[in-house]
C-alpha cells in the first residue's frame, strides 16, 4: 500500500480508539471498540489449536476488521441496533472500502461478505468470538456498570452462535457460570 493511502486508512481506523462501547473495563472505564477488536483477535489466536480445520489467520483478519464500520457510526449496543443502523454502517463502510487500493479492497470486501453470510467455519468462529468477548468483558467489569437487561442477556446472549462447536459451547458454559457466580454474589438489579 502506498504510504499516503496507508496513513489515510490508519486515520480512519484510529477513530475506534476513541469510539466507546457499552461495556466497561475492570477499572471502570468505557471500553473502546479498538480494545474489543483486539481482545476478539487475541481470543482467535489463543484458540487456534482448537480448530485445526479452520483458516485461523482468516478468522483473525475478520476479528481485526469487523467493527471498522463503527469508525463512521460509533458503537450501538446490540440490544439497541436495528436494521436501519446496520444498513447505514454497511453503506458508509463500503464507501470507505471503495477508496482502498486493490487487492486490499477486494480482500476486505470478500471478508465482510463472508462474515455477513456466516456460512463458513471461519465466519462462524469469528461471530461466536465477537459475542463471547462482550460477555467476558461484562463478567470482568464491575456489576454496578450493568444495566438491568444485561443480567438476562449475559445468561443467554451468543448461545445460538456457538452451537456449531463443542469447544465454543463449553466456553459459553464457563462464561455463563462466571455470570451466575457474579450476579448471585451481588444484589439483584
Amino acid at each position: 500500500m502506498e504510504p499516503r493511502k496507508l496513513l489515510e486508512a490508519l486515520s480512519v481506523a484510529e477513530r475506534l480508539k476513541d469510539a466507546t462501547r457499552h461495556c466497561y473495563t475492570k477499572n471502570g472505564r468505557h471500553e473502546s471498540v479498538a480494545e474489543h477488536s483486539w481482545m476478539v483477535t487475541l481470543m482467535a489466536f489463543l484458540i487456534k489449536d482448537e480448530f485445526p480445520e479452520a483458516d485461523m489467520d482468516k478468522v483473525m483478519k475478520m476479528c481485526i476488521i469487523h467493527d471498522l464500520g463503527e469508525a463512521f457510526t460509533g458503537d450501538i449496543p446490540t440490544f439497541e441496533k436495528n436494521d436501519a443502523h446496520e444498513q447505514t454502517e454497511k453503506e458508509l463502510l463500503h464507501a470507505w472500502l471503495a477508496t482502498l487500493p486493490e487487492p486490499l479492497r477486494d480482500e476486505m470486501t470478500a471478508l465482510y461478505a463472508e462474515m455477513e453470510q456466516r456460512e463458513t467455519l471461519e465466519a462462524k468462529i469469528f461471530k461466536a468470538l465477537d459475542g463471547l468477548e462482550a460477555l467476558i468483558q461484562h463478567n470482568i467489569s464491575d456489576l454496578s456498570t450493568w444495566i438491568p437487561k444485561e443480567y438476562e442477556l449475559n445468561k443467554t446472549y451468543a448461545d445460538d452462535k456457538v452451537v456449531f462447536s463443542e469447544y465454543l459451547t463449553q466456553l459459553r458454559e464457563e462464561i455463563r457460570k462466571d455470570t451466575l457466580d457474579k450476579t448471585e454474589r451481588n444484589i439483584d438489579p
